[in-house]
């Protein structure tokens, strides 16, 4: 005998206002997310109810109702990448404290197809959407994004970008050159002399941003008289590979082939480090022991590494959970929120250890 709730239509947001005794206005208004306050009594009523009915929100008939979907939609260059899995989980426990729901959608790391997401999201309406990840140097493909954000805007979306500042939209941006010119200065000083950087593909901003930063901090501390650029003061390779693990190891392999040893390993990303790591292993070099090795990011999982991994630390959650607060809290205005990179020194340099 098939089972009497087999075919049971969904309940509806009349439903539960029925099972709780209270006005559809007020049963909206407590599974809604909207701003107006519901006494707590019947709040807790319409709960129940919803729990009782198994109740699932209509986004549909949300969205036709108030132009937007209670949502924020994500955009992400790789969902694998623990440094975009914080900014993402940040951003979806904002979401959740304001009363909002979220989903994520992945670009490969392909400009073309965050374009793309971004004009799928824009049918989906949703309150806002938060574009996390390194901007390009190719103009005519951030012209077309700028004008797929420029028009979700215009017909009442927010946009928020996790990245490099330049875009006229809100805009968390982490301090890439700052923290990777400390982080030089700290180990050139320590007495590292012959560094080699392991560096993103080149047309991704973030990448510049750190290789360039890194490059900088070393030159003025190995040469602080010199007063031209900081290109001309020092030869530090600099060798590109994808922003992976994969492309650390890789990008490792062929500095060893083409430069030899050097005193100290820089990778622009944790998990370009990682993949370093193990390929100096492979070469029978130790790191932290004949080579000292530093990434950026401060990714956790970092705490499962050995030796630990001296980096620089990004506050990648807070840089979610603050797109958010620009969504639930629009302002009107452009807003530039700037987050401060810390150094942090562990076993992977010794000497920067020591010089403490």
């Amino acid at each position: 005998m098939a089972r009497d709730d087999a075919r049971r239509p969904p309940a509806t947001l009349q439903d539960v206002a029925r099972d709780a005794g209270v006005s559809l206005a007020t049963a909206s208004r407590t599974l809604n997310g909207s701003a107006r306050r519901v006494k707590e009594e019947y709040r807790a009523r319409v709960l129940a109810a919803a729990e009782r009915l198994n109740y699932a929100p209509n986004l549909q008939a949300q969205a036709v109702a108030r132009g937007r979907t209670n949502t924020v939609g994500i955009i992400v260059s790789d969902i694998t990448d623990p440094y975009f899995a914080q900014i993402a989980g940040g951003i979806i426990a904002a979401a959740e404290a304001g009363g909002m729901g979220a989903s994520i959608s992945v670009s490969g790391r392909d400009p073309e197809r965050e374009v793309q997401l971004v004009s799928s999201l824009r049918g989906l309406r949703p309150a806002g959407i938060v574009l996390v990840g390194s901007r390009v140097t190719d103009a005519a493909v951030t012209a077309r994004l700028e004008t797929q954000l420029r028009d979700f805007e215009a017909e009442g979306g927010h946009v928020v970008l996790v990245t490099q500042a330049g875009l006229p939209f809100d805009t968390i941006a982490f301090d890439n050159v700052e923290g990777a010119r400390a982080l030089a200065a700290r180990l050139a000083t320590a007495g590292y002399a012959r560094a080699i950087v392991l560096a993103g593909p080149e047309r991704l901003m973030t990448s510049r941003e750190r290789a360039d930063g890194f490059l900088e901090g070393w030159a003025v501390a190995k040469h602080p008289a010199d007063a031209g650029p900081f290109e001309d003061t020092l030869d530090v390779p600099v060798v590109h590979s994808e922003f992976t693990r994969a492309g650390g190891y890789e990008a490792m392999g062929r500095a060893l082939a083409d430069h030899g040893r050097p005193d100290l390993v820089f990778a622009v990303t944790d998990l370009m480090a990682v993949g370093a790591m193990a390929r100096l292993r492979e070469a029978g070099i130790e790191p932290g022991r004949d080579v000292a090795v530093a990434g950026f990011d401060d990714i956790e999982t970092l705490r499962d590494v050995t030796p630990g991994l001296t980096t620089v630390r990004l506050p990648l959650e807070q840089g979610g959970i603050a797109a958010v607060d620009l969504i639930l809290h629009r302002t009107g205005s452009q807003s530039l929120m700037r987050l401060p990179a810390e150094v942090v020194v562990r076993e992977s340099t010794p000497a920067g250890v020591e010089h403490e």
